[in-house]
């Protein structure tokens, strides 16, 4: 029978959680590193090279990946002779661990988990608790998977109860471009197929834990009909051109990972869930020795990739900008924005709304005439950093607000990721805005552009405050255009058809 101290599994836990905020796994980077040599387009390419730029700065500095720093979910497969030495349960053990690594002072991480979801949504502001699955299995061990799940890839999940005779890589391929970019691709799907409706689902999570190896596969063949629908699913969703970040390009994702299980004769469950560019996960296995931490990679696994804006990037300047400079930017076109900004996401939307429609009106500092929000929640900041990690959100959640806030502000800008509705796209159309994109997954290297940084409004939001940002040379791209034009539309509208043209080649 083994003992396993109470404060190993709280010390692994916390090691664990510390260690994937700034290491991606190394086939990540390598599977990255791979797409980003094979892309052709532009936009994707350059994407691509700030996500491994990024990566690389976080692994060296030790600062979170992303400032999303995710929701904790943890597999733990308990052996059934090991004996507990501590007066804690396995859930209470788990949550320390999270806590101390939430808490710890060197590399703070963003809190984000909320209690009362549908309801008063307070901040735990300790990131606890984690979402814990255990099984009990024969041996003397305790064997744990820890991630670290983005909110805004997590919201992109999907379950359907398909018909046995239905194709899974048609519903694949049918529901992939519903996700949108909001997943900020490229990353991995993981997919559950039967069980039941929750069955598919932790088992398209659990899916995600393993490592980037369908290369190995391709190379080997496929041995099982679970083998065939991964190369399958990843040759199809690639052939849609969405691309990094939406944009439009080859890589879409990196791989497919899939687990099953028996279903009833009328069922075919399956779930899908995306990993996102900010790819977090680790493994241990307590034994009694201790606890188990991991063990820094070698920082020259990672490529060298440099990245910068280009000769034909456009400098703005935040403070003076006006609506007919505004209207000569072209879809694609990347800008570096320097001067001040003001920040705001869905919690902050919601008030600002709530007291403009109360005439009430905005709090003092935030007036947002002529001004340009972006829609982040960053990290706290350590040692002599202005903010931590800032990276965007996901525009898509700020739709419903856009044209009341357009019309009531005369707000001229928003800076998030991903694609806006077609809502939104019909406001900033409407009003003569624009809609800027910053690259989801490269946090760390967006917070470097930020070179001031205070909270004017609504602090009780806690990383939903409204912060006012300075800024110098931030980079984005502009994604929608006043005239209303996408390149989340065109980019990929753009890519499919090359991709389709190359097949068709190839055929003949």
């Amino acid at each position: 029978m083994t003992i396993i101290r109470q404060d190993d599994l709280i010390a692994s836990v916390a090691d664990a959680l510390q260690y994937i905020s700034y290491y991606h796994p190394l086939d990540f980077i390598q599977a990255v590193h791979a797409a980003y040599e094979h892309e052709v387009s532009p936009a994707a390419k350059d994407a691509m090279a700030q996500i491994l730029v990024n990566s690389r700065m976080c692994a060296e500095g030790h600062r979170p990946i992303c400032q999303d720093t995710g929701i904790v979910t943890v597999f733990v497969k308990v052996g059934m002779n090991v004996r507990w030495e501590g007066d804690l349960s396995l859930e209470d053990m788990i949550n320390e661990g999270v806590r101390q690594a939430y808490l710890h002072p060197d590399n703070v991480l963003r809190a984000s988990v909320l209690t009362d979801p549908a309801g008063a949504r307070q901040n735990t502001k300790d990131n606890t608790p984690a979402v814990i699955h255990v099984s009990l299995v024969p041996g003397d061990t305790v064997d744990v998977a820890v991630a670290a799940k983005g909110g805004g890839s997590e919201n992109k999940s999907k379950l359907a109860m398909l018909n046995p005779s239905d194709s899974i890589v048609d519903w694949v391929v049918k529901t992939v471009p519903t996700m949108g970019a909001g997943w900020c691709p490229p990353g991995m799907l993981g997919i559950g197929i039967g069980g039941t409706a929750e069955k598919a689902a932790v088992m398209a999570k659990e899916a995600l834990m393993g490592s980037i190896d369908i290369h190995e596969l391709r190379a080997r063949g496929p041995s099982n009909r679970v083998e065939e629908l991964r190369l399958e699913i990843m040759d199809a969703v690639n052939a849609l051109g969405i691309g990094a970040q939406g944009l439009g390009g080859l890589t879409t994702v990196l791989d497919v990972k899939i687990l099953d299980y028996p279903t009833h004769a009328a069922s075919l469950p399956v779930a899908m869930i995306p990993n996102c560019a900010a790819t977090r996960h680790a493994h241990f296995v307590l034994d009694g020795s201790g606890p188990a931490l991991q063990t820094p990679p070698d920082l020259s696994a990672w490529p060298e990739i440099s990245w910068s804006a280009g000769d034909a990037a456009r400098r703005v300047n935040l403070d003076t900008v006006t609506k007919e400079e505004v209207a000569s930017w072209q879809p694609g076109e990347t800008i570096l924005l320097s001067g001040r900004m003001l920040t705001g996401r869905d919690a902050a939307h919601k008030r600002m709304q709530s007291l403009i429609e109360s005439g009430e009106g905005l709090p003092e500092g935030v007036d947002l005439a002529g001004r340009f929000i972006y829609y982040v929640g960053p990290v706290d900041p350590v040692r002599d950093e202005v903010v931590g990690p800032a990276g965007p959100t996901t525009s898509t959640r700020m739709d419903k607000f856009t044209d009341f806030i357009l019309e009531k502000t005369g707000l001229l800008g928003m800076i998030g990721k991903a694609e806006r509705g077609p809502v939104a796209v019909e406001a900033i159309k409407k009003h003569g805005a624009v809609y800027l994109m910053a690259v989801g997954g490269a946090a760390y290297l967006v917070s470097k552009a930020i070179t001031d940084a205070r909270v004017v409004a609504f602090p009780e939001l806690g990383m939903e405050a409204i912060y006012e940002f300075e800024v110098r040379d931030m980079p984005v791209t502009v994604a929608v255009d006043s005239k209303g034009v996408s390149v989340h539309e065109t980019g990929p509208r753009l890519w499919k058809e090359k991709i389709q043209a190359e097949a068709i080649k190839l055929i003949g």
